[in-house]
């Protein structure tokens, strides 16, 4: 499994049951999502994991060889809270599919009235 850059790098160290690299892992870290999705794929990467939602309009996905999972957010404490929705959809990833993980918007922060 390939992260992209926009995956809090702690996801890694949690995913202890998958073969697991970050993009700068690889020295990919100028690879913008088409380029790095064609990399991801000539090294054998099986799936890869984003942030980014808006990655299956960007990007054409049929005929892919690598599976995508994109997270509805880029937080890792309320990822944190729950790594099963992600662990389930990598799990069920296979070649050519899209899943999205949404995890509720955590609640807005007001700031105190000055």
């Amino acid at each position: 499994m390939l992260l992209d850059h926009n995956v809090p790098y702690t996801l890694k160290e949690s995913l202890t049951h998958h073969a697991v690299a970050a993009a700068v892992d690889m020295g990919w870290e100028v690879l913008k999502n088409g380029e790095l999705l064609r990399a991801a794929e000539s090294h054998g990467f099986e799936v890869f994991l984003t942030c980014d939602q808006n990655i299956a309009h960007q990007q054409n996905l049929s005929g892919r060889r690598i599976a995508i999972v994109a997270v509805s957010t880029n937080l890792w404490p309320v990822m944190r809270g729950s790594l099963a929705p992600i662990i389930r959809a990598v799990d069920a990833a296979h070649a050519g599919t899209y899943r999205l993980v949404v995890y509720p918007k955590p609640p807005l922060r007001r700031r105190a009235p000055p």
